[in-house]
């Protein structure tokens, strides 16, 4: 029974392991036929066109860079003049934001000014009328008929008719600089563009709330006609980037498509990376060194604003 016994244990587990073994090998099979053969990427990476070169991402952006138009306060949009893609001009009205209650303080100040108006033909009227008393009493010879107290206090009410007189003007100059204010609140709720361009993105229509966040403008404006790029160097190749080098750019997905760049400037602050590609060797953890271009918008070729490109800077090796 002892022998029997061993032979049944040690069988169970020699089955059991020639299982396990079996069901890998028939995954790993169906998984060999599953997966493609490897071959060549839907898109071949662009060339350098430079011996050495410093490799970088931009993104395309309105020349002088893209204007979030933002709000002067938050509140309910009863109008919006423009769409995507329209030329605007400097000083053009863009949106326009719920003014009613300006509107209502407004007519209250209106009111408030012919009630000043009032006031002072009141007061005009008072003091031609203790005027003219005084004027009587001085021209009274015979000093006994008349007291230099009686003189005295129609004089002191003659002064007091004027201050009078002078506060009802400040009074009616106060409302009339109330509704100058009110008139200069009001049209600072028609938004307007701050230079010309073409709108690129509109992100609110009538009847929305307008927020003063800048992470979400109203709209975007800038000016197509021709295009910047913002191109993004990591700081360890930073020392290797000078005013003025060679740059070409290649549109990300189709790398036939390709353009000079002209320098403008470099920025000299380096800032952490937010522009990011999404590709998993991707560094995110690192800071950039942003060098501006110019390019003119080609005529046959798509270029958007926003587009992620491409960038090779001429630059040599370190020493």
């Amino acid at each position: 029974m002892n022998l029997l016994s061993k032979i049944i244990r040690y069988g169970t587990i020699a089955a059991a392991i020639f299982g396990v073994v079996m069901i890998v090998m028939v995954s790993q099979t169906q998984a060999e036929l599953e997966m493609p053969a490897p071959g060549d990427p839907p898109v071949p990476p662009p060339r350098k066109p430079f011996e050495h070169a410093v490799a970088a991402t931009g993104i395309l952006e309105a020349l002088s860079e893209n204007v979030a138009i933002g709000v002067p306060l938050p509140g309910l949009v009863t109008e919006v003049f423009v769409k995507v893609n329209d030329a605007v001009k400097k000083d053009q009205p863009l949106l326009k934001l719920d003014d009613r209650d300006l509107v209502a303080e407004r007519l209250s100040t209106q009111a408030q000014q012919e009630i000043a108006r009032a006031q002072i033909s009141v007061s005009e009227a008072q003091l031609a009328k203790i005027e003219s008393q005084l004027n009587r009493l001085t021209t009274i010879t015979d000093t006994r008929a008349v007291s230099r107290e009686d003189l005295d206090n129609r004089k002191q009410d003659v002064v007091v008719a004027r201050a009078q007189l002078t506060a009802a003007k400040a009074q009616l100059v106060s409302a009339e600089t109330s509704l100058d204010r009110i008139a200069l609140l009001i049209d600072r709720l028609t938004v307007r563009a701050p230079r010309d361009g073409s709108i690129i993105q509109l992100n609110v229509r009538a009847g929305e709330y307008a927020a003063t966040s800048p992470r979400s403008p109203a709209m975007i404006l800038g000016e197509t006609d021709k295009l910047q790029l913002r191109a993004d160097i990591d700081e360890q190749n930073a020392t290797r980037i000078r005013a003025g080098q060679k740059a070409y750019g290649y549109l990300k997905g189709d790398p036939t498509i390709t353009f000079p760049l002209e320098f403008i400037r470099i920025e000299p602050y380096v800032i952490p990376k937010v522009s990011l590609t999404g590709s998993s060797t991707e560094r995110v953890d690192t800071r950039v060194l942003q060098v501006i271009y110019s390019l003119a918008r080609p005529a046959d070729l798509p270029l958007y604003v926003g587009q992620q490109v491409d960038v090779f800077i001429e630059a040599p090796e370190r020493k």
